[in-house]
């Protein structure tokens, strides 16, 4: 992030239009979490906070490959250390501000996306999850079409590893909250595209409900006091 963007973000603060809004993203590889993001949270002003997208760009930025066995050389893991400090100062940044944020993950570590969730909600946040998914057939389609490929049997693991956490996630954000985005294929099918809408109206009215939980309301009226 460079320094002109970070000051705009802290200087947005308490200004920001969505703040203390998270909404977390979750599906196995190849479910088509991107394209779901660009599609629903576009022009929304969330940070969207992804590791992979900052290490996929470090590596690019060094003109190596997004093979296995780069990524498993001591460079690559090299890399990858650079990328998690990057995102755990972006995300500092981003909390100390209260921005709204898109928090993109797989899901497939239950212990770690409830522990993010609780510490959001403990400085005020409201959260939501959207959950992409499709069968592991499309999943293991679109896995060959990535840069990025993993090994069929992985697909398969990570994808049933997500699969399992799907009634434990509906727990966790509760069920006005957690919201499936069937993504198996074009929005030409109307039940899908009926989906998709669905699912908009619920971010634009989760978005878009005013701040109610009383460490967000002590924040902000502190940040609007005369310094």
């Amino acid at each position: 992030m460079k320094l002109h963007e970070l000051i705009q973000d802290m200087e947005e603060g308490v200004n920001d239009p969505h703040i203390f809004k998270a909404v977390f993203m979750a599906g196995g590889p190849g479910s088509g979490k991107s394209f779901v993001a660009k599609k629903m949270l576009a022009g929304t002003g969330l940070k969207m906070l992804n590791s992979d997208e900052i290490y996929e760009f470090l590596m690019k930025k060094q003109g190596l490959d997004l093979d296995p066995d780069t990524i498993a050389s001591d460079k690559g893991q090299e890399i990858r250390g650079n990328a998690k400090s990057k995102y755990d100062k972006r995300e500092g940044w981003w909390h100390d501000g209260r921005l709204g944020l898109a928090i993109d993950g797989t899901g497939k570590d239950l212990t770690k996306v409830k522990a993010a969730n609780e510490k959001l909600e403990t400085m005020g946040y409201d959260t939501m999850m959207l959950f992409v998914n499709t069968s592991l057939e499309v999943a293991q389609e679109r896995n060959l079409q990535r840069q990025r490929s993993l090994k069929p049997e992985l697909v398969e693991e990570l994808w049933r590893q997500v699969q399992d956490n799907i009634m434990k996630f509906q727990q966790i954000f509760g069920a006005s909250n957690f919201h499936v985005v069937d993504n198996n294929g074009g929005l030409e099918d109307p039940d899908r595209a009926e989906n998709f809408k669905k699912v908009d109206r619920n971010i634009d009215r989760f978005l878009n409900s005013p701040v109610t939980h009383r460490n967000a309301k002590a924040w902000i009226q502190s940040q609007k006091k005369p310094k």
